[in-house]
């Protein structure tokens, strides 16, 4: 299995976060990336684990209710 890098860019477009929280999962290696030069590259399959991992972490604590 050969592994898919993307870019920031596109980890933001895919997750729904902002490219300041993708390189913070990135930095804090919460998912597997590398850089080349000034630009990060990021696993596909370790970003989606991670956005897998903090579903099951959302649906333990139920849904959010207003005030």
């Amino acid at each position: 299995m050969t592994q898919e890098w993307i870019t920031t860019a596109e980890a933001a477009r895919i997750s729904g976060y902002t490219s300041y929280h993708v390189r913070y999962l990135l930095t804090s290696g919460k998912v597997k990336a590398r850089k080349f030069g000034q630009v990060w590259q990021i696993d596909q399959v370790s970003l989606s684990a991670y956005i897998r991992s903090i579903g099951k972490i959302g649906a333990k604590r139920g849904p959010k209710t207003s005030v």
